[in-house]
């Protein structure tokens, strides 16, 4: 069955000790003392006993709406972005309404809205006609009076392109044209040079999804929010799948982690950015290969192999003997995903100098690799 060899697969993958985890844009750099001090005390108070409350704690839910920026707004806690995706899709979408993303995407939220009957619309952007990026121009022609979603993901995984303010007042000016919700999934909007919030632009029906996963390295934790207006959270809190309140000792945290965010940051993006030159100055060393988003505002980049024949999952079998993991592209799409794989940097810089050293030779490798193997 298909979901026991996926489950089997990563279950390798998370019993490998030595593994170097450069494939899921997870953040691997040693976390803040106030940080893990706070969960360890949380665990020492055997706080975790209690259910924590249902929407999240209210220091928790008032500084994610301070840290966004987000006026009037209200903010649910989740079980990780993922949980409160699932959530808007089976409570926004019906059957027959249309939900409109890009190609790629994070591919997750396509599938929550086609189980519930809803059809999904993909719009292109991969490609330099594209400019790897979501025109409003495009999109407005794309839509039509059954939209009921515009699920934006900006900046975008795994291209790493991110929306202008004009983009995002213009998207947003053809969702309310529409009386369509904007999810804006800003996963990774710490790591862009310049980010703007849909919600600021269109609050009425915008949901704003972040997550602490990866600015903070929390993935294992699994800690994020949905913000909107009141009305909005009034819905989404009459039945969600948390209602007996997210992880506790995530939650605290996440509360330490949010209070030393300016000083965090300066790190994190300091040791991403910096990997993320590494791999570029490699790359242009190795014939067929390129970069096409530079620089990417997430904690990733996209390596395209096209011109090097090789296929993306070779490269990824032939990293993988050397406990390299890297994320080929049809994890994301379909159509694209046999032009690229993609690789995380906000990790420990030895990682990527590993990477660096042995990409040549992986892609000479993978020539020859007939079977590639099976990855998820």
């Amino acid at each position: 069955m298909d979901f026991e060899r996926r489950n089997q697969h990563f279950d390798r993958l998370v019993n490998q000790p030595d593994l170097r985890w450069l494939g899921q844009n997870t953040n691997h750099i040693v976390t803040h003392p106030d940080v893990r001090d706070a969960m360890i005390e949380c665990i020492r108070e055997e706080a975790f006993h209690i259910y924590a409350p249902p929407a999240g704690l209210e220091e928790l839910r008032s500084l994610v709406v301070k840290d966004l920026g987000l006026t009037n707004a209200s903010s649910l806690i989740t079980d990780g972005a993922i949980s409160g995706l699932y959530h808007l899709c089976h409570t926004l979408c019906n059957a027959g309404d249309e939900f409109i993303t890009t190609d790629p995407t994070w591919p997750w939220p396509m599938k929550f809205a086609t189980s519930v009957g809803s059809t999904v619309k993909q719009i292109p952007i991969y490609g330099d006609e594209y400019a790897y990026r979501l025109s409003p121009e495009r999109l407005k022609e794309s839509v039509s009076d059954k939209t009921k979603i515009i699920y934006l993901v900006d900046p975008n995984n795994p291209l790493g392109t991110c929306c202008t303010r004009e983009e995002i007042q213009e998207i947003a000016a053809i969702a309310r044209s529409l009386n369509a919700y904007l999810i804006h999934d800003c996963t990774y909007r710490d790591f862009a040079y310049d980010h703007h919030l849909a919600a600021s632009y269109y609050p009425e029906r915008t949901v704003t999804v972040w997550s602490f996963s990866k600015w903070l390295g929390f993935a294992g934790l699994r800690i994020g929010s949905l913000v909107a207006i009141p009305e909005i959270i009034e819905q989404l809190s009459s039945a969600p799948p948390n209602n007996l309140g997210s992880n506790i000792v995530a939650q605290r945290g996440a509360i330490a982690g949010l209070k030393i965010k300016s000083e965090w940051l300066e790190t994190v993006l300091s040791v991403t950015r910096g990997n993320q030159d590494l791999i570029l100055k490699t790359v242009e060393k190795v014939p067929g290969l390129s970069v096409p988003v530079s620089p990417s505002n997430g904690n990733f980049l996209i390596i395209q192999c096209t011109e090097a024949n090789v296929t993306p999952k070779a490269i990824c079998a032939s990293l993988a003997k050397h406990k390299i993991m890297v994320r080929h592209g049809t994890y994301h799409t379909e159509e694209f995903g046999d032009r690229f794989i993609k690789v995380s940097t906000s990790t420990p810089t030895e990682w990527v100098e590993e990477f660096c050293e042995l990409l040549p030779e992986s892609v000479e490798e993978a020539k020859d690799i007939a079977d590639d193997g099976e990855f998820f």
